[in-house]
């Protein structure tokens, strides 16, 4: 059998015509009323299932055509719908002359059985129905069910811009609500942002007046203990002498712990200017910076290539020179001192940049606490220092959005991470 399907849904279309060629049925296709009745003239058909709701001609006209064919007026013909579902609508169908009216989405054996009954049924008297029953009434009766699917449909529209007017409107609302909050929120930062800007001012000059009037009794006792060490120097004992250079050395430690002190707070503070920061630049021109604590030890450094990475140039060579300066005090032991800076690319975004050493190294469970400022491992008489310099590290890394982390063995080096952001 050769079965037209009629729909203006090519989905629609296609899964008829997989379920009737299933049971070995030819089928052809057409998009409305006016290409079926093309088809129609064109080639044989031996049965239609037909849409109702589709442009052009719908499925009660094409059906209604059909029967006043003299050429295929008993062509089985089924009326497929999910729209056209009243009882008016089915009283319609077979007005027009339909042999059965089914309601989408159905099984394959409904509509498989629909079309075996409707081709079974003898087609004689089709052509001679519809004049019997009046043309007027069947057009009567065409025109009612269109202005009633119309209204149907205008309700359904209407209570879909009624939805839409509704939504319009809370999102309006929610807009005028929203920008409120913005201009609240804005002002708000704003004078946050004043504020802030106003405490670290006043938190600059504290710093710089409490700077000054520390070092001023500092450099008064520095002072002293040398005016004392070239006036009676010669005739001190032993004990005498190292006293007074005890004296000047705690002047010029505390001096530096100041300056350590101040840093670390204006890092904290310090406006980042982020920009692509070449680090091979960097790395050398810390290398450079610590020719005087090198002093002309045998030193083995080892430097990958490093890649460009996004951040505050100023920033990260202090990360850079602390790192190394560290390295560089830790490995004394060592002859020769091996120091390798690398890095490790840990995918789209992220850089892990490295800093080893062969020195003293640390024990593991003090690890967490390397960072935290004044920690120290070790006393001031084997390696000096302030505690201050790996704190400045973690405070510049974690500005930069980044973490940093360390390994050790003790007597068997460590190892000091940070992470940096790509070059966006």
């Amino acid at each position: 059998m050769n079965v037209l399907v009629v729909d203006d849904h090519p989905v629609n279309r296609k899964l008829l015509r997989v379920q009737l060629q299933a049971e070995g049925h030819d089928v052809v296709e057409a998009a409305n009323g006016v290409e079926a009745l093309q088809t129609i003239e064109r080639e044989r058909v031996d049965a239609v299932i037909s849409d109702i709701l589709m442009p052009d001609m719908d499925g009660f006209r094409l059906c209604h055509e059909i029967r006043n064919s003299e050429k295929v007026g008993a062509l089985p013909f089924i009326l497929y719908t999910s729209t056209y579902d009243s009882p008016a609508d089915r009283k319609l169908a077979q007005s027009v002359g339909a042999d059965d009216y089914i309601i989408k989405p159905a099984a394959a054996p409904v509509i498989l059985k629909a079309l075996h009954d409707a081709a079974l049924r003898t087609r004689e008297i089709r052509p001679r129905e519809i004049p019997q029953q009046g043309e007027t009434y069947v057009l009567k009766q065409y025109s009612e069910a269109l202005v009633r699917k119309l209204s149907e449909k205008n309700s359904e529209l209407q209570g879909a811009l009624d939805s839409v007017q509704i939504a319009h409107d809370e999102i309006l609302k929610l807009n005028r609500e929203l920008d409120a909050r913005v201009q609240q929120r804005t002002a708000e930062l704003e004078i946050a942002n004043r504020k802030l800007t106003a405490a670290n001012e006043e938190l600059e000059a504290f710093s710089s007046s409490v700077s000054h009037d520390l070092r001023a009794p500092l450099r008064h006792i520095d002072g002293y203990a040398a005016i004392l060490g070239e006036l009676v120097g010669e005739k001190l004992d032993e004990e005498g002498q190292l006293a007074l250079s005890r004296i000047s050395d705690a002047a010029k430690q505390m001096r530096q712990l100041i300056n350590d002190l101040l840093a670390f707070s204006r890092i904290g503070r310090a406006e980042m200017r982020t920009t692509v920061v070449d680090l091979e630049a960097l790395v050398a021109e810390s290398i450079r910076s610590l020719h005087s604590e090198v002093n002309g030890r045998s030193i083995v450094w080892k430097r990958d290539p490093l890649p460009r990475a996004q951040g505050d140039p100023a920033l990260l060579s202090q990360v850079f020179v602390n790192l190394l300066s560290n390295a560089v005090k830790y490995t004394r032991p060592r002859d020769p001192a091996r120091i390798e800076i690398g890095f490790r690319d840990e995918g789209k975004e992220e850089l892990v940049i490295f800093v080893r050493d062969n020195g003293v190294g640390f024990d593991m469970r003090h690890a967490q606490g390397l960072f935290e400022p004044f920690h120290r491992l070790h006393r001031a008489e084997e390696f000096e220092g302030t505690g201050i310099g790996l704190a400045n590290v973690r405070r510049i890394v974690t500005r930069h959005g980044g973490r940093a982390w360390a390994e050790g063995i003790v007597d068997g080096g460590a190892t000091f991470y940070f992470t940096l952001a790509k070059p966006a």
